[in-house]
């Protein structure tokens, strides 16, 4: 009987120790009730607009819809617009955003177009408050400088903005530092690793047991992971569920049963967004 005690203590202690590390922040925002749809990388496509780059924001401001959008810190302390963590798939050149110059990116262009990397300062201005952005944190460190540098940029922007990151030291030096801005922990089914620390890492992060850092207001997940048991217990516990990337209009109407947000790719009469 002693034994049976001892199980159900540890099973009811790991309990509370998954729920303490997946808790969200609870706290009251509107932001995801007033915006649903966001352009991934802006309205991008395959003839011409690259992902990321002043006209697929344009596109994006001009139709309305809501833009999330990536940001990395070069060498030399400027914000550069970028998803990858190196520039051979969109500009068949290697180099690593962190440790370039801003200018040094700037000569690259996107997807063999005349179009360049922007600045987060340029994607801000012509985006001008017309709609909403999630701003992604890029950087795998925890050298929050990018996070310092990002906000100094937001603190004098007039619109409507949120930011993300899959990094929770990230999502945590906002909770610190700007505590009214809303923040969400990115999350998905992680990529198998080598190494017990690799994957002790990347368990925690596909299972948000660092939330615990964060507090995140929303969780963004991969949507064709959210049968998983941590979205749906961070979902349970408050976190407003937001959705990553939906393709199709299927995809969509299967998002909406469990997100109440959507970061998209595609046009409208091809979603149906209404």
């Amino acid at each position: 009987m002693v034994l049976v005690y001892i199980i159900i203590g540890i099973i009811l202690l790991s309990a509370c120790v998954w729920a303490f590390g997946v808790f969200p922040s609870r706290r009251k925002t509107d932001f995801f009730k007033k915006h649903k749809y966001f352009a991934h990388r802006g309205l991008h496509d395959n003839a011409g607009v690259p992902e990321n780059s002043l006209a697929a924001f344009a596109r994006a401001a001009e139709k309305g819809y809501g833009i999330e959008l990536d940001v990395h810190l070069t060498s030399d302390g400027k914000l550069a617009v970028f998803h990858d963590s190196d520039t051979s798939r969109l500009c068949g050149e290697k180099l690593v955003p962190e440790k370039e110059t801003f200018d040094r990116l700037r000569e690259l262009s996107l997807l063999g177009t005349e179009e360049k990397i922007p600045s987060f300062k340029e994607a801000l201005a012509l985006v001008a408050g017309r709609v909403p952005l999630i701003v992604e944190i890029k950087g795998t460190s925890t050298d929050t400088a990018v996070c310092a540098a990002a906000a100094e940029t937001l603190d004098g922007y007039n619109g409507e903005y949120c930011i993300e990151s899959f990094n929770p030291v990230y999502v945590g030096w906002w909770k610190k530092n700007r505590p009214s801005v809303v923040r969400g922990q990115l999350s998905c089914r992680m990529p198998k690793q080598k190494g017990i620390v690799e994957k002790l890492k990347f368990f925690a992060l596909g299972n948000m047991l660092l939330n615990f850092i964060s507090r995140p207001d929303f969780i963004a997940y991969e949507h064709h992971g959210s049968g998983r048991l941590a979205f749906r217990l961070a979902r349970a516990l408050g976190g407003i569920p937001v959705a990553w990337t939906v393709r199709s209009k299927s995809e969509l109407e299967k998002a909406k049963k469990r997100f109440v947000s959507f970061i998209f790719e595609n046009e409208k009469d091809t979603l149906g967004i209404e």
